[in-house]
């Protein structure tokens, strides 16, 4: 870092995974709304789908994620039936068949389900859309719950990429975060998945855990090379007790500061370089022949709620409680409790719960932090000039990039920003200075390192 800079390590800043952010979200995007944008969608247009499967069979205190423990099986099968409701209803509205290029089955837990309902699940989404051949199909899975069926069954499915949570492999830091999990228990999974067909892995670790040293993470990321994943992703942990009552069990004092927070970042990607990884935005690893790491070379890498990914879609469905879906006017969020959502589809209607309808600012913006997020660069004249309007007015617009740069975060000439190579990490503070609804006194965001 250089040494000008004098940055809060403790600011809590969105991921700017959309933009505006979620918590902006609001009622007057209904599902009326939802169903007109989805009719709009000419045939052709290209989209992406993400399933939202909110089940697990424990609750790991660190999750941030919209889930449920689920000890009994039918409440899972319910749910199911709602996601498929939903499903068809949405292909009904649609002018014709989009074309999808890529899939994600998010959770929770997808595994969860049995086989065969993942099976006929993956079939209905190939009866109601055109996926693509070639089309990546990924799946978020628990390597302590996954089975040999339900392996077979995912390669039947044609999924193409495995995305493993490891998280850590530090046996006090698994106890205090209630995940046990070994790194022979991941390798057999690792090894079974391959067999069944599925090539691609990317594996997800955290920092800043309680009990997580510097040394914990590195002997983690080495335990995790020779199993050989295609990329990793390097999240710091978000303690948001407020919003995730069981993130409780884990005390405040217990967790790392800001500062040993960035040492255990920087760490874990100084190993994963060393080791051959190219660096990928903020917190994403890949090998240089990934795809990923094509498209961060020649400026074409995105992000959206997966973090970082090559999906340049037009479009994004999300089906499920909780799920959001990204189309050209703007974000709709399905309800998030799941009895909600079920009772909505109940009563014939899309589960919209809330949305955001985009303004020709809110686009200009989105593009300037995306590229800043994913290129630590951003032209702003170029920017400003696919967006019809004066370059000049939007750097005055924000009074805080001068000030970036005289804190050396940023070189910044008036026309383009620059995020230094030793300050890529503070690149949610720079993105923020674009942000035009950002509360910087907000706790609902994690911290920016």
């Amino acid at each position: 870092m250089p040494r000008e800079a004098r940055l809060d390590l403790d600011e809590r800043l969105p991921r700017y995974t959309s933009y505006p952010t979620a918590p902006h979200f609001s009622g007057t995007v209904d599902s009326r709304d939802y169903g007109e944008w989805l009719a709009a969608l000419a045939p052709g247009t290209t989209a992406s789908l993400y399933l939202h499967i909110p089940f697990c069979r424990s609750m790991c205190w660190y999750c941030g994620c919209h889930t449920t423990v689920a000890l009994r099986d039918q409440p899972i099968i319910d749910y199911l039936g709602a996601l498929r409701h939903e499903i068809e209803r949405v292909a009904e509205r649609l002018a014709a068949p989009l074309d999808v290029r890529h899939v994600h089955f998010g959770g929770g837990t997808p595994t969860i389900l049995e086989p065969k309902d993942f099976l006929a699940l993956a079939e209905l989404l190939r009866s109601r859309f055109v996926i693509a051949p070639g089309a990546e199909v990924a799946v978020e899975i628990d390597p302590r719950r996954l089975t040999r069926a339900m392996a077979e069954a995912l390669g039947a499915a044609g999924v193409s990429r495995a995305s493993l949570g490891v998280q850590s492999f530090d046996p006090q830091v698994q106890k205090a975060i209630n995940r046990i999990q070994s790194l022979e228990q991941t390798a057999s999974v690792v090894t079974g998945l391959r067999e069944a067909g599925i090539g691609r892995f990317n594996f997800d670790l955290i920092y800043g855990l309680p009990e997580q040293t510097v040394r914990s993470c590195i002997d983690t990321i080495e335990q995790c090379l020779p199993l050989r994943p295609d990329r990793f992703s390097v999240f710091g942990y978000a303690h948001v007790p407020g919003f995730k009552k069981h993130q409780r069990r884990i005390q405040e004092a217990d967790l790392p500061g800001g500062t040993a927070r960035h040492e255990q970042a920087e760490a874990m990607a100084a190993a994963l370089m060393s080791a051959g990884y190219v660096r990928i935005g903020l917190d994403h690893f890949a090998r240089p022949d990934d795809a990923m790491a094509r498209a961060s070379l020649d400026g074409t890498l995105h992000r959206n709620f997966q973090g970082y990914t090559t999906d340049a879609c037009e479009a994004l469905l999300g089906f499920g409680a909780s799920a959001i879906g990204r189309l050209p006017q703007g974000y709709v969020q399905n309800e998030v409790v799941i009895g909600r959502y079920g009772d909505s589809l109940a009563q014939g209607a899309l589960p919209t719960a809330k949305g955001y309808r985009l303004s020709a600012d809110d686009r200009l913006r989105a593009e300037l932090i995306e590229r800043l997020m994913c290129d630590f660069t951003v032209d702003i004249a170029a920017v400003c000039a696919r967006h019809g309007t004066s370059a000049h007015a939007l750097a005055a617009s924000v009074p805080r990039l001068r000030a970036l740069a005289d804190e050396s975060v940023i070189r910044f000439d008036g026309c383009r920003v620059v995020i230094p190579e030793g300050v890529h990490l503070f690149v949610r503070k720079v993105a923020s200075a674009f942000d035009a609804y950002l509360d910087s006194s907000s706790r609902q965001f994690s911290r920016a390192v």
